[in-house]
């Protein structure tokens, strides 16, 4: 073979080398691609490996999540999370419980920050194109807080010229100046806990969020305090997780499904906030697959 030959042959091989590289990384930028919303690891693995998972959920919500001054974790988002965890394999004890806002329930989940979220969560949407649910486990509505002695206040319609407590950036007490009473006051505070001691002292008149929420601080205060019992939305609770973590997903709905049959899931709300009279609903049917 010729000089100008060989080398002709090592060019050619050459380029075929860098072709073959070239196609090589093509395709794992596309399984990469593919995955890209795929979990690194799913909850059941998180699970079956560690033996320990971190739950996000709110603490500041007796009947519903509470952490107690003796430091205990009480509440019927605190069972259901439990209940989720028990089925996973983990054992209560090695549930580490992680508070969260309303504000940091997405970051929390996709930064891996806490493994799961059980805390009045509702299924929306707009918050699946972040994060996936399982559920729900829970439905409920807004409602109203008062006094117990308020008679006058039947709906949110009868807010006119009332108080309504409002946290800051609540989406709750501007849907009820935007859609059923434009004269009310809305007086803020930082958290609804806030809200309890000047709903007593008549600070305000009333205060608003999901009626199961508003059971457990009646639960606290049965008499003085009712929820008025007139719900005008539809919050569907689910468990969040980490988006593409479909194994995680039905690991969760079965649960969910376990504790509804069991008796487990009425016992605890009938433990929770069956103080304030709350009707206890019929179990909600899993919608998220």
């Amino acid at each position: 073979m010729t000089p100008l030959r060989a080398q002709a042959g090592r060019t050619a091989r050459r380029r075929l080398g860098l072709a073959a590289t070239a196609l090589v990384a093509a395709l794992l930028a596309a399984a990469c691609s593919a995955n890209a919303d795929e979990p690194a690891d799913s909850l059941v693995g998180k699970a079956n490996d560690a033996g320990a998972l971190t739950i996000g959920t709110r603490l500041d919500q007796p009947g519903v999540g509470l952490r107690t001054v003796d430091g205990r974790y009480t509440g019927f988002d605190i069972d259901v999370a439990t209940y989720m965890a028990n089925e996973l394999g983990v054992d209560s004890e090695n549930i580490q419980w992680k508070e969260i806002t309303s504000a940091t329930r997405e970051s929390a989940l996709t930064s891996g920050e806490v493994d799961m979220v059980v805390g009045t969560y509702s299924i929306t949407d707009e918050r699946k194109q972040e994060v996936a649910f399982a559920g729900p486990y829970f439905e409920t509505g807004q409602d109203l807080l008062v006094r117990s002695r308020s008679t006058d206040i039947t709906g949110p319609s009868a807010l006119d010229g009332k108080r309504l407590c409002s946290i800051k950036g609540s989406t709750p007490a501007e849907r009820v100046k935007e859609e059923f009473a434009q004269d009310v006051q809305l007086v803020e505070y930082n958290r609804y806990t806030d809200c309890i001691p000047a709903l007593l002292t008549g600070q305000v008149d009333a205060m608003t969020t999901d009626a199961v929420i508003l059971a457990g601080y009646a639960a606290d205060n049965p008499e003085l305090l009712r929820v008025v019992g007139e719900q005008f939305s539809e919050e569907r609770y689910g468990i969040g997780l980490r988006k593409g973590d479909s194994e995680g997903r039905e690991a969760l709905n079965k649960a969910i499904e376990k504790m509804i049959t069991s008796g487990a899931w009425k016992q605890s709300l009938s433990r929770n906030i069956g103080p304030a009279e709350y009707p206890i609903p019929q179990p909600p049917k899993i919608t998220e697959r």
